[in-house]
This record gives structure tokens, sequence and C-alpha cells, in this order.
């Protein structure tokens, strides 16, 4: 009896769905969002970030805080732990900096545009490996219409979260 071409797709594709299967799976540690995370690694303590600065924009630290939790415990397959002690991986962020600058004039000396500008000194530390992983100073900004200014704690908030993603990716890229 001869064997057909389909019968011999079908056995080179159970081969190949086989060999998938049986291929340890163990040291992946890639995620849909680009990040990688080692093996070793499934806890992230991510205490309140420190807000050294005086803007009028408050809050800071929580939204800052949130972001990185989003990303970090969102994007991966990391658990949060509430013990820095305990979790195999920490990230501590400190905001240093934070102004509120107009970039443009108009004709009668009145700011067009303004700029508000965040620096955040962060430390992602392996507590498995007694390693520190990153250790950085990041900054992000944004332009906003200072005529209303509401639009100030959106421009903060929009900086934050460049410097959350600048962080998520530094972080999770240099494995």
């Amino acid at each position: 009896m001869l064997s057909s071409p389909r019968s011999g797709m079908r056995w080179g594709s159970s081969l190949l769905l086989a060999a998938i299967c049986l291929t340890p799976v163990s040291c992946w540690f890639y995620s849909f969002s680009g990040a990688t995370i080692p093996s070793h690694l499934s806890t992230v303590a991510i205490p309140l970030a420190d807000d050294r600065t005086v803007s009028t924009v408050s809050g800071l630290d929580e939204r800052l805080t949130q972001l990185f939790i989003d990303r970090f415990v969102g994007q991966t397959r990391l658990s949060l732990s509430t013990s820095q002690q305990e979790a195999d991986v920490v990230l501590r962020s400190t905001i240093q900096n934070y102004q509120n600058q107009p970039t443009s004039v108009g004709g009668d000396e009145r700011a067009t545009r303004n700029r508000v500008t965040v620096s955040v000194n962060v430390v992602y530390f392996d507590s498995k490996r007694n390693q520190e992983i990153l250790s950085r100073t990041f900054s992000g900004f944004e332009e906003y219409d200072p005529l209303d200014p509401n639009l100030e704690e959106e421009a903060a908030i929009a900086a934050l979260e460049k410097i959350a993603d600048d962080v998520f990716t530094a972080a999770t890229s240099n494995w």
C-alpha cells in the first residue's frame, strides 16, 4: 500500500508538534510585552515612591508607584509582594526634581506653553542574587497650555508615564 503525500505531511506535522511539546519551558521568561524576567525571579516589591520635590501637583508618589505596579505586575509574570525582605526583586524610586517652566512666550510676554519636567532616581535590586540590576535617573517631560491650570497635573502624569515606560524597558531588557 502506498502512502499519500498528505499522510507524510501529517506525520511531519506530528513530529514537529511533539518536538515543541517536549521542549523544556522552565527557562523561558519572555512576555508578550517584550519584557524578559529571569526564571529565578517570581515576586517584586514596589514600595511607595519617595517624593522629595515641592510641586503644586499632589500625589505624584502614589501615581508613580501605581504606574510601576501596572507595568511590572500587569505586563510580566511577577507577582506583587508587600514585603521588601521576602521579594525576589525590589524596585525603589525617588522623585528628585519637579520643574514647571515656560517654553514659549507670546507677544504680551506671557507664557503660551509650559513644560513640566520630572526626574526620578530608580534602583532595581535582585535580592536572590544580591545584585543591583539597574540604578539610574530617568527624566520625562510634557508641555501644556498654562491658561488652563488643570493641565499641569495632566502634564505631570504624562511625564511620569514616560518615566515608568522607560524604567520598565531598561529593567526588563538588560538580561
